[in-house]
């Protein structure tokens, strides 16, 4: 299967692009570091490809699809990984500069890369499309309210874009669960430890995303705890 994840510099989407190569699937990905992905590009074959690009740039995600569709074609799944997580406090102190990156990281970076692979994957007739949301997408708390914003909609972007899609295709919005990533140490501190690691949470988590498709259209998913 072709998969292309975004945000695969570090936590969930670095464990995923990592276990799907070794499970023999071909592999396109990006992230904002330029280390972790040269890291990635080096240590795999040509099969796969990793690209320095800020999914939240709808230009820049344009040329990326350009470039991947003349390398590797289109994928057969999609995995909207790429996000970012404000540092805890009310909403009234968030700074401005602060809530507008992540909404362009989490919400809009899903539209853009939707936007540029989702027409090529209608007109093949074939897809399947996984926006990661989380329990802050579904479930609030304080002093996470943009993160939360962001999530829910992510849920009402994946639910809507569900109904338009034509079947076989689909559209899932998956919360993977509580995990130990530094995204989660970053709104918790020390009590993430207690979660899943993210090595852990792949092995049940990348075969669970490879098996949703057109029964899963527009339905909440989340992924099995261990």
């Amino acid at each position: 299967m072709k998969i292309l994840i975004t945000g695969v510099s570090k936590g969930l989407g670095r464990v995923l692009a990592e276990t799907y190569m070794a499970g023999g699937h071909q592999v396109i990905g990006c992230g904002r570091d330029p280390e972790s992905i040269l890291d990635l590009r080096f240590g795999c074959d040509e099969s796969h490809r990793f690209d320095i690009v800020d999914v939240a740039q709808a230009n820049k995600v344009d040329v990326w699809f350009e470039t991947v569709d003349a390398s590797h074609g289109i994928p057969d799944l999609i995995i909207n990984n790429a996000a970012i997580m404000n540092q805890p406090r009310n909403l009234w102190e968030v700074p401005t500069k602060e809530f507008h990156q992540l909404i362009d990281v989490n919400v809009k970076g899903v539209f853009n890369v939707i936007r540029a692979f989702g027409p090529a994957m209608v007109k093949r007739g074939t897809g399947v499309i996984v926006n990661l949301s989380s329990g802050w997408g579904r479930t609030t708390s304080p002093q996470v309210a943009p993160y939360c914003a962001s999530k829910f909609a992510v849920e009402g972007l994946s639910q809507a874009l569900a109904a338009e899609l034509p079947d076989p295709l689909a559209c899932v919005p998956l919360n993977p669960g509580i995990i130990a990533t530094a995204m989660l140490q970053q709104a918790w501190g020390d009590e993430a430890r207690q979660f899943p690691s993210p090595a852990e949470w792949v092995t049940i988590a990348a075969p669970f995303i490879l098996q949703l498709g057109r029964k899963d259209n527009g339905q909440p998913v989340t992924v099995p705890g261990p």
